[in-house]
């Protein structure tokens, strides 16, 4: 009694907290801003938020009584986080996002038809507390690792038609796919106005595949199957020579395509490779009480503990070819990959992947836009109609966030926000707060 009671209360704060949001407009006093659109700040200022998108910066407007006002004291304005690659699909993980400062998400395959409709629509609206959505239907030529099989030309024309019918932005290419469905899918995409993400397609290479329109390269170590020379047979897991990596950002760029950095997410599977131990410290962090209890089953029984395989020397390639990749401009965009992986919890694993690229070198700035600005850039190249977000300009979505420092000199205070605004709504830090406890409380039962 005494925890659905709890629970009750914990509700009624988040929608108590919530009901700022709905209001049509809502002012933000007292604030730096970082906009991400390059490197600076604009110290001390005004931003004004319409019906849920930046209508001015700098402008001290005359605004009815009782309009909600923010004060910033000092604080600093940033754009929210965006997570380019995730497999979240409850409400509780997207609460998870969003008490962590996630304010834009995709969905990289495997929603379900409820996620990628219903509960998509309501969040996008405002009803429902999460980070504004975009889904990828993933299909793959083979059924092994449980994705929608097609195998023909026609199958692949016909499932880009039917994806799209049903609110997915993007198709997802998989291993397995055929030559001739992957051909058959990318033209499709083309003239439907759905772009192409994904790994290396065994059948064609990710040289073709970028020719043919694919927008995004879903995971950095692609590259090793599907773009850099085959490692020595008596050594598998030999990273390439770095004098390849010019070569692979030469492609990028010739094609305009976008990479998901996913440092932290290949570091954490190769430290788990044929020890369960690593599994179980992974259960046992603090960040694992939000787990699902579905999601905590799977970790225990992961694949990877069962197989020793050292990654080391490929784990470190990737730090330098990601790093390689920030400097010479290839546009990248950072995803937690949660919560299919053990290690990686939804929300936590983005700033995980943020320090992680800050390890390799990347500058605040670099490792920021790659949560920022770039995944609004992708979605503005990829998604025609989508309201453009991730800098705090006018015209863009008030995807926001409130921290107590700056971001470009002090990352770490993004693991800490003050608040955060997504399709809408203003959620402080009590709010958010209260969200992450309640996730807590919920799981602690099972």
């Amino acid at each position: 009694m005494r925890r659905v009671l709890r629970a009750l209360l914990t509700l009624w704060l988040l929608f108590a907290g919530a009901a700022l949001a709905r209001a049509e407009t809502i002012i933000f006093t007292d604030v730096n801003v970082v906009p991400m659109d390059r490197e600076r700040a604009i110290p001390r200022t005004t931003v004004i938020v319409r019906d849920g998108m930046i209508a001015s910066i700098g402008i001290k407007a005359k605004l009815p009584a009782g309009t909600p006002v923010i004060d910033g004291k000092g604080a600093w304005l940033v754009p929210g986080l965006a997570d380019m690659h995730n497999h979240v699909t409850t409400r509780d993980d997207l609460t998870l996002l969003l008490a962590n400062g996630v304010t834009a998400m995709l969905n990289m395959g495997e929603a379900t038809n409820a996620f990628a409709g219903r509960t998509r629509i309501a969040v996008n609206r405002g009803d429902v507390p999460g980070p504004h959505i975009f889904t990828a239907f993933v299909v793959d030529g083979d059924p092994q690792y449980g994705h929608f099989v097609i195998r023909t030309a026609d199958e692949a024309r016909a499932i880009v038609r039917l994806a799209k019918a049903n609110g997915y932005s993007f198709m997802k290419v998989y291993t397995n796919l055929s030559a001739e469905a992957f051909a058959a899918l990318a033209d499709e995409a083309k003239a439907q106005g759905v772009a192409v993400v994904g790994h290396n397609v065994t059948a064609v290479g990710l040289a073709k595949q970028l020719a043919a329109g694919q927008a995004m390269v879903a995971h950095v170590e692609e590259f090793f199957t599907g773009f850099f020379p085959e490692p020595p047979a008596d050594d598998q897991q030999a990273p390439p020579g770095d004098a390849h990596i010019a070569d692979a950002i030469a492609l990028v760029k010739a094609h305009g395509a976008f990479v998901t950095s996913d440092l932290f997410t290949y570091r954490t599977i190769a430290a788990q490779f044929g020890k369960p131990a690593a599994v179980k410290a992974y259960l046992a962090a603090p960040e694992a009480r939000y787990l699902s209890p579905a999601d905590r089953i799977d970790w225990a029984r992961s694949s990877y503990q069962k197989k020793a395989v050292d990654l080391s020397r490929r784990v470190a390639f990737e730090a330098r070819f990601v790093k390689a990749m920030a400097d010479a401009g290839v546009p990248l965009i950072a995803g937690g990959d949660a919560p299919t992986i053990p290690g990686l919890v939804p929300g936590f694993a983005l700033h995980d992947e943020i320090d992680a690229m800050l390890a390799a070198g990347l500058t605040p700035f670099q490792a920021l836009s790659a949560a920022t600005r770039t995944p609004g850039e992708f979605i503005a190249k990829t998604v025609p109609g989508a309201a453009r977000f991730g800098i705090v300009a006018p015209g863009y979505r008030a995807d926001l966030l409130l921290v107590a420092d700056n971001p470009l000199e002090k990352p770490a205070t993004l693991r800490t926000p003050l608040g955060a605004m997504a399709n809408g709504r203003w959620h402080d830090a009590a709010a958010l707060k209260a969200m992450l406890a309640e996730v807590a409380e919920r799981r602690a039962g099972y």
